[in-house]
């Protein structure tokens, strides 16, 4: 059984060979660059990858699909250009792939975030999972941003982390945030989602709130704190934008 990696890259040089080297259980890499203009692509020819160069277009379920397509291996493993595949996770997979019964068609992966040198072990990012290793041909990616791995057949979870190193400045995470909301907005109108003052005002305090005491996001130091009032924020922006979009007034984005 082969495995195939797949991940997503944009002016990625600072990431790439970290992740790549991460990659080497693998029987092949595979990148699909959205037109870097710095060193992604040299980075990568380097460490033997297959390169695609084609275009985000801000859609990366069709992104992802378009790996999925080009990928050989009987298993794909999607991981991004920031992330670590950590040695032990890497001997579960390697371990893993000898091992699995016919029914099982993908696996969700654990991830550790850190932020500014910290890892962030509680708050909104302490137990996330990502549909991120399947067999291929079991399904395909949908919604353009915030994207999923639809999948048909049983679906286990995988022991150890992948290791995300996000965000290097707050001026970078408050950026991705910015971007990142109003993409979220025209996915949740186009899914026929609405917005309302309530949404607006209430959702993103009970976000902080529910991710900073009940998740004990407190614990994380002043990280936790400033990803706890960031992604409340993204939240204030996404329904924000999205009452923006329904007044037919995008053009004040």
């Amino acid at each position: 059984m082969s495995i195939s990696a797949v991940i997503l890259t944009k002016n990625e040089e600072k990431n790439i060979e970290a992740c790549l080297k991460s990659l080497s259980f693998c029987d092949e890499i595979i990148v699909v660059d959205d037109q870097s203009i710095d060193q992604t692509q040299e980075f990568a020819e380097k460490k033997d990858a297959r390169i695609f160069v084609h275009p985000l277009a801000d859609n990366w379920a069709q992104q992802r699909n378009f790996g999925l397509k080009k990928a050989k291996g009987d298993w794909v493993l999607f991981i991004d250009a920031d992330e670590r595949v950590t040695e032990a996770l890497a001997s579960e997979i390697s371990n893993f792939k000898f091992q699995i019964s016919n029914e099982v068609c993908g696996f969700y992966l654990k991830r550790q975030d850190y932020m500014w040198g910290k890892a962030l072990k509680h708050g909104e990012t302490a137990s996330v999972r990502f549909l991120r290793l399947a067999k291929k041909g079991s399904g395909v990616w949908r919604r353009k941003v915030h994207e999923v791995w639809d999948i048909n057949g049983e679906t286990h979870e995988l022991a150890n982390p992948i290791y995300h190193y996000s965000h290097p400045t707050l001026r970078a995470f408050l950026a991705k945030i910015n971007k990142f909301s109003t993409l979220h907005a025209i996915a949740n109108k186009e899914e026929g989602k609405n917005s309302s003052i309530l949404k607006i005002v209430i959702w993103p305090i009970g976000h902080f709130v529910y991710n900073f005491i009940f998740r004990l996001g407190f614990l994380d130091g002043i990280p936790g704190f400033a990803v706890a009032v960031v992604m409340s924020f993204n939240s204030f922006l996404a329904w924000s934008k999205l009452w923006f979009y329904q007044k037919g007034l995008q053009e004040r984005i």
